[in-house]
C-alpha cells in the first residue's frame, strides 16, 4: 500500500501522523510512504529522518493526496485540502463530524472512507482518543491557571494558594480521561476540586483513586447553581461518543460565576458542553462572555507537538499496520476499526454522526 503523510495546515498544528520510526517499520513490511515536505519539523523529526528510515518526500500536499492509497493525519481535513480527496480512499485521522456539517458533507461528496480516531471502540475505551485526553486533561489545568493571573484578565488568583491564603476552587464537568487528568494535575498543584459526573460507578472509582482535596459529586442542575458561584475555573469535559456534547452550563448558570473566572472547554472539538463556548485558537485562545474568560482552542493537544505526537501515534500505530496489510478489507473482521467507520461511498456509517444532523444511517455491516 502507498501511505501518505501530508503536514498538518490547521492552524497552529504542529503535530504530525507518523514518526520514522513507524515509516521503518511499514517500509520493512513492503509498503512505500510518501511525506510531504517538512511534515514532522514543529514535532522533532526532519526530512532527513524520514528518508533515513525509508520514507519518500513530497513537495506538496497534492502529490501525497493523489498518490496515497491512504492517508493518516492528526487533525481533520481543511477546506483547501477538500478538493484533493480521491474516492476509496481511506482517511485516518481525528475527524469530530458532529461539530461540522461542512466536513461532513465534503466527505460523503468524496465518496471517501472516514476512519475516525475518536470513534473506535475496543472494550469500551476510545484507544485512539485516550492518549489526546490525557494531554488536553492536563492542558485544561495549565492554560486555565495562567488566565487566572490578571494580566490575562482573571480574578488573580493563584491556583495553588499560598500558606495563609485559600487555593482555587475547580469544578470539573465529566469523570473521563480529560476529567480524571485535570483532577490529577488540579489536585497535585493544591486546588480544591469538584468532580460531577452521573456514572455512580465511576464517581466511586474517582473517590478510591484521588487525594483528598478532590470531592466526587453526582451531576444536576441545583448542585450546579450552588457551587458555580464559588468556583475560580471550570473545565468542560464531557463526551458522548461521535455525538454532540450536551450543553450542561446554559448562559444564565455561567452568569453565576464570578467576574475573572475562567472556563476551559475541552469538549469543543463535539460542540462544546457551555452555551457560550465557540472555537479558538492558540493564536488567539480565548474571548469573554458574562465577565468570564474562556478559553476554547479546539486542538489543545498541539500546543505540545513533540509529546502529543509520540503519544498519539504509540497508539495509532497498530491500527496503521492493520490497514496497510489488510486495507478496507479489515474491516470484515476488526470491530474495532469499524467503529472508527464514520463515512464510506458517500454514506454516513456512525449512528451517532447521523443522528447529529438528521441523516440517513448506513450499518457498515451492509457495505461488506
Amino acid at each position: 500500500m502507498i501511505i501518505g503523510v501530508p503536514k498538518e495546515i490547521k492552524l497552529n498544528e504542529s503535530r504530525v501522523s507518523l514518526v520514522p520510526s513507524g515509516v521503518d517499520e511499514l517500509v520493512k513490511m513492503g509498503h512505500n510512504v510518501f511525506v510531504e515536505n517538512n511534515a514532522g519539523l514543529g514535532s522533532g523529526f526532519t526530512d532527513d529522518m524520514y528518508q533515513n528510515a525509508g520514507a519518500t518526500i513530497l513537495s506538496t500536499a497534492k502529490e501525497v493526496f493523489s498518490q496515497s492509497d491512504m492517508i493518516i493525519k492528526v487533525k481533520e481535513p481543511q477546506e483547501e485540502e477538500f478538493p484533493l480527496i480521491k474516492p476509496n480512499q481511506i482517511i485516518f485521522t481525528y475527524f469530530h463530524f458532529a461539530a461540522d456539517k461542512a466536513l461532513l458533507e465534503a466527505m460523503l461528496k468524496s465518496r471517501a472512507t472516514s476512519i475516525a480516531y475518536e470513534t473506535v471502540e475496543s472494550n469500551g475505551k476510545l484507544p485512539l482518543l485516550i492518549p489526546m485526553s490525557e494531554v488536553a486533561g492536563r492542558l485544561a489545568v495549565i492554560n486555565g491557571s495562567k488566565c487566572l493571573e490578571s494580566n490575562m484578565g482573571g480574578k488573580g488568583k493563584l491556583i495553588s494558594g499560598v500558606p495563609g491564603v485559600e487555593p482555587a476552587n475547580v469544578l470539573i464537568l465529566g469523570g473521563g480521561i480529560v476529567g480524571s487528568n485535570a483532577a490529577k494535575l488540579a489536585s497535585g498543584l493544591g486546588a480544591n476540586v469538584y468532580i460531577l459526573d452521573i456514572n455512580m460507578d465511576n464517581l466511586r472509582h474517582l473517590d478510591d483513586i484521588m487525594p483528598e482535596n478532590v470531592h466526587t459529586i453526582h451531576s444536576n442542575s441545583h448542585i450546579l447553581k450552588d457551587l458555580l458561584p464559588k468556583i475560580d475555573l471550570l473545565i468542560g469535559a464531557v463526551l458522548v461518543v461521535g455525538a454532540k456534547a450536551p450543553k450542561l452550563i446554559d448562559r444564565k448558570l455561567l452568569s453565576l460565576m464570578k467576574p475573572g473566572s475562567v472556563v476551559v472547554d475541552v469538549s469543543v472539538d463535539q460542540g462544546g458542553c457551555i452555551e457560550t463556548t465557540k472555537p479558538t485558537t492558540h493564536k488567539n485562545p480565548t474571548f469573554v462572555e458574562e465577565g468570564v474568560t474562556h478559553y476554547c482552542v479546539a486542538n489543545m493537544p498541539g500546543a505540545v507537538p513533540y509529546t502529543s505526537t509520540i503519544a498519539l501515534t504509540n497508539a495509532t500505530f497498530s491500527y496503521v499496520k492493520l490497514l496497510a496489510n489488510q486495507g478496507i478489507d479489515v474491516l470484515k473482521t476488526n470491530k474495532e476499526l469499524l467503529t472508527g467507520l464514520n463515512t464510506m461511498n458517500g454514506k454516513v456509517t456512525h449512528k451517532a454522526v447521523a443522528q447529529s444532523f438528521s441523516l440517513e444511517y448506513t450499518n457498515p455491516n451492509n457495505l461488506f
